[in-house]
């Protein structure tokens, strides 16, 4: 679903690259965003105390269930990109890869899952995630069954039940959509997901 975007790029990011970014340790005062497609380009920025406020709030008063705080982390990730997506020019980024070409600042779902994950470390290092652990990002449907897709992961602590944290089904800005592993890895795409109206493409680009 998002390997197109890797393709017609004249460049391609360096997998050291995207390997420092994924395991590094972020801070408010520094934190590496990827875009681009398969973080082709990477932007270092921080957050003031009054963007970090804005999160925060969301946690107020702290979920006292897991899927209270899911929720919440849902809708952290979405104002984070709103907030990130005013300082790097990732704003207008829509829903999906396919047919986004002649948008600049796209993310696909590799940028999206490395973001997120980024997100919620944050959140974590916070104190604002407490009942669920951060996971690796997976990735679902190799080419020999469709196009690949990834996702941040997290796990919850109670139950040891994983649920995929993905933010490439809608438009920058959005909650993220959170939902068990088995669902997400049998190929979930939210009904009401703007990627449904775009209409993805289908067959393997050519080079």
């Amino acid at each position: 679903m998002c390997f197109s975007l890797w393709i017609a790029l004249p460049a391609y990011a360096d997998l050291k690259d995207i390997y420092r970014i994924y395991h590094s340790t972020p801070s408010l005062n520094a934190f590496e965003i990827c875009q681009g497609g398969g973080c082709v380009q990477s932007d270092v920025l921080s957050l003031t105390t009054a963007e970090w406020d804005n999160i925060t709030r969301l946690f107020t008063p702290m979920p006292q269930t897991p899927e209270a705080e899911r929720t919440a982390i849902a809708q952290a990730v979405g104002v984070l990109e709103d907030i990130v997506g005013t300082k790097i020019g990732t704003a207008a980024d829509r829903a999906g890869t396919f047919n986004n070409s002649d948008y600049l600042h796209q993310q696909d779902c590799n940028d999206e899952a490395i973001n997120t994950t980024t997100y919620m470390r944050l959140m974590q290092q916070a104190g604002l995630i407490r009942l669920h652990d951060i996971l690796d990002t997976r990735t679902r449907k190799f080419f020999f069954t469709g196009w690949p897709h990834s996702a941040a992961v997290i796990r919850e602590q109670a139950s040891q039940a994983e649920y995929a944290v993905d933010s490439w089904f809608y438009d920058n800005g959005y909650p993220a959509t959170i939902v068990p592993m088995a669902v997400w890895k049998d190929g979930y795409i939210p009904e009401d997901s703007p990627i449904v109206q775009r209409p993805q493409q289908k067959d393997p680009p050519t080079e």
